[in-house]
């Protein structure tokens, strides 16, 4: 199809964040049309931004004239705070009251809305050991795993005016520019290198740029609906990937794994993060077409590391 056939009109929150800011600048490019929901307009230069605030339930109701596509990435941070009580709660809050928010403001204005697009987390199935995971296995156990399946739920309401609604199952994002990577590449720089807990956990992890391309493809492409388990089709294990994160540092990794003792006692609860062992199955993606540009961890860290 060609591609000016293909332009949307589209809404996206969470812009402003690491995977927001590259999907809305790679999204322009490919002639798609980008509005931004934020809760500080001012901020952004790259595209039309309108203001909401979910907490006081303020939504600008203009950010919805002519768009057919909605990307909804907004969320508190997972790993930013420690867990407590307070702070999960607004993890979840920020994930459930925006998608109500957003929903509300759409049956409102009776918009038109023919795609939702949500982030989710790899999260969602708990820890489950050397179990593959597929789309249809089971929500598991843990705050992960319940923040998760809110999510979803509160984005599957969106079926009631929107036939093709996609949720991404995403696993960990490997990019130098932010996120896990960078957090987890400090003490293997710092010559402090080591397995986290058993160091078997199966870590789900994805280039940004076979991010990018995915969230491009479920735009454009009519086909794709449901949930996709959106990371490599090759997991490791928390081991295997400290040992060729080190390899690719030049840094040594010790034969002495961090405790999960230790771990809890420094995380708390958040622990879980990465503890959880999620062997998670690409297959449906791969069914679907999508071709990934970095499936082996090697490749994609000898990119991320050339930079």
């Amino acid at each position: 199809m060609d591609q000016a056939d293909q332009k949307k009109n589209i809404l996206i929150t969470g812009a402003t964040g690491l995977i927001g800011s590259r999907i809305v600048r790679n999204l322009q490019l490919r002639g798609h049309v980008i509005k931004i929901l934020t809760r500080d307009p001012a901020r952004v230069k790259n595209a039309e931004a309108f203001r909401w605030d979910i907490d006081s339930g303020q939504i600008d109701r203009n950010c919805l004239e002519g768009v057919d596509t909605i990307i909804h990435l907004a969320g508190a941070g997972i790993a930013d705070k420690r867990w407590t009580k307070k702070r999960k709660e607004e993890i979840i809050d920020s994930r459930v009251k925006s998608s109500r928010l957003l929903f509300k403001a759409i049956e409102e204005t009776g918009a038109k809305i023919e795609t939702i697009i949500s982030a989710s987390g790899a999260g969602y199935y708990g820890n489950r050991g050397d179990e593959v995971l597929t789309e249809e296995s089971n929500n598991g156990t843990g705050f992960l795993a319940q923040c998760c399946k809110q999510w979803e739920d509160a984005i599957d309401e969106g079926s009631k005016f929107c036939k093709r609604i996609i949720k991404l199952r995403i696993g960990i994002v490997l990019t130098r520019h932010g996120g896990a990577l960078v957090e987890l590449e400090k003490p293997v720089n710092f010559f402090a290198g080591a397995a986290l807990g058993s160091g078997k956990q199966w870590i789900p992890w994805i280039h940004l740029y076979d991010m990018i391309a995915i969230f491009e493809k479920v735009v454009e492409d009519p086909s794709y609906n449901g949930v996709y388990n959106t990371s490599s089709p090759f997991p490791v294990t928390n081991s295997e990937f400290t040992r060729a994160m080190a390899k690719k540092l030049f840094r040594p990794v010790w034969p002495l794994n961090v405790s999960e003792f230790v771990l809890k006692s420094l995380l708390g609860e958040m622990s879980e993060v990465v503890l959880i062992s999620d062997r998670i199955s690409a297959q449906k993606l791969l069914n679907a077409g999508f071709q990934f540009r970095y499936p082996a961890l090697n490749s994609a860290l000898t990119e991320i590391y050339s930079q």
